[in-house]
């Protein structure tokens, strides 16, 4: 149906986008840059990468698939200094729950009410699971240019391409 297909795309986003914020953080060539905040910006790539990882076991992990993880979003964006590895078990993790959480979804859960709400607001499944892609998406863009400006490396780690995404109406 077109709901499970909106699922599938919304599921193989995540993923894509979860695998290109490795690859960022992998791009850092010292491991300390991770947690450098530029002037004008609020937070580290270490930090977002928390936060994505956090977010995403929580609303899509814990909520949908029942994983039991419990979120402390204070800390996603209070710690500091987390090495590379654990930040990598994370995304790993958040990785998992997408793929697991939103692989088994029963086909009359993207259409139902979202189980808790999200900013204080009631809304569908579906429609939440694509607002956490592209906040998932928004984040790994702002990691791109966080890598870009530290670093002074402008090369890519082809992060949104949309090659190996499936969909119903194959071009």
């Amino acid at each position: 149906t077109g709901m499970t297909h909106v699922i599938e795309y919304v599921r193989g986003v995540m993923l894509r986008d979860l695998a290109a914020l490795r690859r960022e953080l992998a791009a850092y060539a010292d491991e300390r840059d991770l947690w450098t905040v530029p002037p004008g910006t609020e937070n580290s790539a270490g930090t977002l990468a928390l936060h994505l990882a956090g977010n995403l076991q929580h609303f899509v992990g814990a909520v949908l698939g029942g994983t039991g993880y419990v979120r402390n979003r204070e800390a996603e964006f209070s710690r500091r200094d987390v090495p590379r590895a654990d930040l990598y078990r994370e995304i790993d993790a958040a990785s998992a729950a997408v793929d697991h959480a939103l692989g088994s979804l029963p086909p009359d859960a993207a259409a139902a009410e979202f189980p808790e709400s999200a900013g204080r607001q009631r809304v569908n499944t579906t429609d939440l699971l694509i607002h956490l892609a592209t906040h998932l998406t928004y984040h790994l863009g702002q990691v791109d240019y966080h890598r870009r400006i530290v670093t002074g490396d402008g090369s890519t780690v082809n992060a949104v391409a949309i090659t190996g995404l499936r969909s119903a109406h194959p071009a």
